[in-house]
């Protein structure tokens, strides 16, 4: 134990003996906080898990740990330097897929190992450059690991030209530390990640870390965490980050999307965290970036967008491309704490879209309204709402066939003497904080043409409607899915409940699966930015029916995972799930109280599982056996399959790039199947790049059976924007196009 640690036990001994460690004790505190079934239970053995359940393989990290330059194996998470600071493993805080099979992974909040009594205080000092690796499994899952080059993708070498307040002057024995290392300018925490068509992943904004103000002398002060407009990218192919072109604002926590020309999207995003105060810009301070900005993967720069591009979203907001070209923002976001981060913050429950060819943004509708209930979504609004005194026709009465405005169900409701709080609440309306935002897979209509998006909400934690604040404390059970329907720019949007999660759940990651369900994984039962620490796991993960709109409860995971938590979908259709970086406890240092079935607070967890599910335990699976590589939009294509007589589906799956629970560009796109031939399949390729942006793709096959549909393992297909020369992959050997579009693969297609 270090030298620090010592000092902390002694700071720490009230709290632990408040907290205690008998029964009695755990019993008191498990009663006031609501101890978590999921620790309580008794683990459950992968011989236990069930096949309809799926199963979690045994936890692995990485074996080594540098320090003090040499390599140190170990099981443990940190060893401590000899300079008496602790050097642990990074997690995978941000994970995304390569175009080879392999994954990248970012760290989170590296350094508060280091924090002694509380991390506002003392986070400007010793927090450090998140560090990057990625991650290989061979054909027997035995995995590897490589440190890219350089380690922390190497953004402001010479420091941050950061925005204080003080701006470097002394006031009575008071600084800003903004100056004082390098160590901690370019942290990626709180950067967006994207992957860009040639296959790159690109790392947008990002954290500068300091004290503002700091005490003269002292390694304390008032922890200060300033966005950075840098852009990184990672190389695939030669395992080393670059500096990009730098954005005009500095953005921690913002969101990109990729449009259909390639280019990308950012939007929000704040320049200073707790103390956003810009005396040379007034209207700007005390909320999020308004400003948007596009980037050009071709010059390798950043345009700022007129002011009619201009909006206030919250942290990390939900945008998803649509296929008229448009940005959509789903009313979801990062609730950094339950009082806000805008004085404007009323407007992120408005559904929005954003068009580049007109550079506006559009008012849609408040989220979660109109509101169309089956029978499924009048169950789950008749039990939030407790109608234990309304009579059925009463509340036929009250819901209708499709509610079109918000007044006609706030009339509605108050004939029946339901207040408008309550209904707004019901229909879990509005912003959504540190949920889910998943586009369930694009289908063509019976023209062949995609105008719809269907996007599913799940969890995370309630605007409450009429309150400022963009979220609470407890989180939700409920579930959505909102429609969006395009006609050119013009956009239609409505909503319909759900079944209900099996639980709460904040912060659980989505993961869309090559059978077409959605599957959640980790996230906790109460908010764990409110109150880190404080909040007990969930580990078992649910799958969600689109065909019967209904959660599952499926396998148990082993390792409890929180804030931070990722999850991916892998080639072979398994999913890696990993990380887990919480915030100290109680925004002071690491207290574990997981004895009281609360969430392991002893640092980050470098740790993964891969998660199988059902079908991929079947013996039957169809096997894709050759397709070509490089595809455009419009293209006609034959793929070779076994079983082509039973394939009725062909999911194109883009290779997922996340931060904080959401990919922006995460999409499925149901091909056209045109005709089959013995073990050929012709497909067709949507004819615009909204619907399919260029990028790293996975294509899919998969047939019906009585025990569900079960899907293939993907074939690797790159999405190529012909006006895209810069990002032109490769031209693969063996694929050929012929005049009117047609790809054959050269390879025997009986």
């Amino acid at each position: 134990m270090s030298t620090h640690r010592n000092r902390l036990c002694q700071l720490t001994g009230s709290f632990l003996l408040i907290a205690g460690s008998t029964t009695a004790s755990a019993g008191l505190l498990g009663g006031l906080l609501g101890t978590s079934n999921e620790e309580s239970s008794s683990q459950t053995t992968l011989a236990e898990e069930h096949s309809e359940k799926g199963r979690f393989s045994e936890p692995f990290a990485e074996p080594t740990i540098i320090v003090d330059g040499g390599a140190v194996e170990t099981d443990e998470k940190c060893i401590t330097r000899a300079d008496g600071m602790d050097e642990c493993k990074p997690a995978a805080g941000t994970m995304a897929l390569l175009k080879d099979g392999r994954l990248l992974y970012l760290n989170a909040l590296e350094g508060t190992e280091n924090v002694e009594l509380s991390i506002v205080a003392e986070f400007g000092e010793v927090s450090v450059n998140d560090q990057t690796r990625v991650l290989s499994l061979d054909e027997n899952d035995t995995p590897s690991w490589i440190k890219p080059s350089p380690l922390d993708a190497g953004a402001n070498p010479d420091g941050n030209d950061s925005e204080t307040l003080l701006n470097g002057t002394e006031l009575d024995g008071l600084i800003d530390t903004a100056d004082n290392t390098s160590k901690n300018d370019g942290a990626l925490f709180c950067s967006d990640v994207i992957g860009l068509a040639n296959g790159d992943v690109m790392a947008v904004g990002g954290t500068d870390y300091y004290s503002e103000p700091g005490i003269d002398g002292l390694p304390l002060g008032v922890a200060e965490l300033e966005g950075i407009k840098n852009s990184r990218i990672f190389d695939e192919a030669t395992n080393t980050w670059r500096q990009s072109g730098d954005m005009t604002y500095g953005r921690w926590y913002p969101s990109l999307v990729t449009l259909g020309n390639g280019d990308v999207f950012v939007a929000s995003g704040v320049t200073k965290l707790l103390k956003p105060v810009y005396p040379d810009e007034p209207l700007n301070s005390g909320r999020n970036v308004v400003q948007t900005e596009t980037y050009n993967p071709c010059a390798g720069s950043w345009a700022e967008n007129p002011s009619t591009a201009d909006r206030s979203l919250p942290l990390y907001p939900r945008m998803h491309l649509l296929p008229n070209g448009h940005v959509l923002y789903n009313a979801g976001g990062q609730a950094f704490n339950p009082f806000g981060q805008g004085y404007d913050q009323a407007l992120w429950n408005i559904v929005a879209s954003y068009n580049p060819a007109t550079q506006r943004w559009n008012d849609i509708g408040y989220a979660g309204l109109p509101l169309r209930l089956d029978e499924v979504g009048l169950g789950q609004l008749s039990s939030t709402l407790n109608i234990t005194n309304l009579s059925l026709d009463q509340v036929g009465s009250l819901l209708g066939d499709v509610l079109e405005a918000p007044s006609d169900l706030l009339e509605s409701g108050a004939e029946l003497g339901i207040s408008e709080e309550d209904l707004r609440m019901a229909i879990a309306g509005g912003m959504r904080g540190s949920t889910s935002s998943t586009m369930l897979p694009l289908k063509p209509n019976a023209n062949g043409e995609y105008t719809h998006v269907e996007l599913l909400t799940a969890g995370g934690v309630p605007s409450y409607a009429l309150l400022t604040n963009p979220g609470g404390y407890l989180p939700t059970d409920q579930s959505r899915i909102d429609r969006i329907t395009t006609n050119g720019d013009e956009i239609g949007y409505e909503s319909r409940l759900t079944g209900p999660l099996n639980q709460p759940r904040w912060y659980g990651t989505n993961v869309l699966m090559p059978d077409g369900s959605v599957m959640v994984f980790s996230g906790g039962n109460r908010d764990g930015v409110v109150a880190p620490g404080l909040e007990g796991p969930i580990r078992t993960a649910e799958r969600f029916d689109p065909e019967t709109g209904t959660w599952t409860e499926m396998a148990t995971g082993h390792r409890a995972r929180t804030y931070h938590n990722t999850a991916v979908l892998m080639e072979d259709g398994r999913v890696m799930v990993a990380g887990h970086s919480p915030i100290n406890t109680a925004y002071l240092t690491f207290v574990d109280l997981r004895d009281f079935g609360l969430a392991p607070y002893d640092g980050r967890d470098p740790s993964f599982e891969i998660y199988t599910p059902p079908y991929a335990m079947r013996d039957d699976r169809p096997k894709i056996q050759s397709a070509p590589r490089n595809l455009t939009v419009g293209d006609r294509f034959n793929i070779k399959v076994d079983q082509a007589d039973q394939i009725d589906k062909a999911l194109l799956i883009r290779r997922t790039v996340m931060t904080h629970v959401i990919d922006g560009d995460q999409r499925a796109i149901e091909m056209i199947m045109e005709s089959g031939n013995g073990n050929k399949l012709t497909l067709k390729m949507p004819d615009n790049h909204n619907v399919v942006p260029a990028g790293e793709y996975m294509l899919f096959v998969s047939k019906q059976t009585t025990g569900g549909r079960v899907p293939s393992e993907s074939a690797p297909i790159t999405v190529v924007n012909e006006n895209l020369e810069c990002m032109a992959p490769a031209q693969v050997a063996g694929d050929t196009t012929t005049a009117d579009g047609f790809i054959e693969s050269t390879l025997e297609i009986l």
